[in-house]
């Protein structure tokens, strides 16, 4: 009987799910591939493919469909997709030698949602995710031109305030149009990167004033939040409605897929 003891003890400890959430791309292979609409949706089963292809995509990980569905579900994710996803950042820091939101030389990532049916409009994008206050100034550094740094935290500000916080995007633009007035600016890029600065402050207090809360300066806590926002546009109102117009399954849910960010305002060689 001692001997029946001891599997039945290592079926209990072993873990109820053993489900894959998190799907890694980049080094030129990819866990998923292009056919894998349902899990991937269809943005991460077309990177998947492309990095199976040798083409040079840049790196990151998808959180599949069934992460949604639970999120949807429960209210939440599992610590399971935590540790996945945990694990796959690690991963991606390792082989972009650079770690989210620190260090000298940041890794900035992209999130974006991506169903099986391409649903136009569902969720904005989170451009910058890992930007803060240090890491813009290793940013500026590092690129040696600070206007875009300032300006690539001021757009993170903007729509994660926007897209994850529900800060309406009104109350940013009268911000910014009011700088440029003040300095007499009429494109957007003539603001220099002092005004760039004062932008972000002023960002900064509208985050505070709509939500009670400063805007969060760790990076891992912007990817969490930003994460979950994704699964919660799945069932906003512009979704629901586009849903229902071109009958597509309210419980397919959507993939959360996060990008190292390539910069196309940096120079004249991004093909971004």
């Amino acid at each position: 009987m001692a001997t029946m003891t001891v599997p039945e003890a290592e079926v209990q400890s072993t873990p109820k799910s053993a489900t894959k959430y998190v799907y890694f791309f980049g080094g030129g292979k990819a866990d998923g591939n292009g056919k894998m609409k349902d899990e991937l949706g269809g943005k991460g089963a077309g990177l998947a493919e492309m990095t199976n292809a040798s083409l040079p995509v840049p790196p990151g990980f998808t959180i599949q469909t069934e992460a949604c569905r639970e999120y949807m579900r429960k209210g939440g994710v599992s610590n399971e997709v935590d540790r996945q996803m945990d694990a796959a950042l690690s991963r991606l820091e390792q082989l972009q030698g650079q770690k989210l939101g620190k260090g000298e030389n940041p890794l900035l990532v992209s999130v974006r949602s991506g169903a099986k049916f391409s649903m136009p409009g569902m969720m904005d994008t989170i451009l910058n995710l890992g930007l803060n206050d240090q890491s813009v100034e290793s940013l500026a550094k590092r690129s040696n031109n600070p206007r875009f740094a300032y300006d690539s935290y001021r757009r993170l500000i903007q729509m994660f305030g926007n897209v994850v916080l529900d800060v309406e995007k009104s109350a940013f633009d009268e911000v910014f149009d009011a700088k440029k007035k003040q300095r007499k600016a009429k494109l957007d890029t003539e603001l220099d990167a002092k005004a760039l600065k004062e932008v972000i402050a002023e960002y900064k207090k509208v985050v505070k004033k709509h939500t009670k809360h400063d805007f969060p300066q760790d990076a891992h806590e912007q990817l969490v939040m930003a994460r979950d926002a994704v699964f919660r546009s799945w069932q906003n109102d512009r979704a629901k409605h586009y849903r229902r117009i071109n009958n597509i399954d309210d419980m397919l849910g959507t993939a959360v897929n996060v990008q190292a960010m390539v910069f196309g305002n940096l120079g004249d060689t991004s093909g971004t």
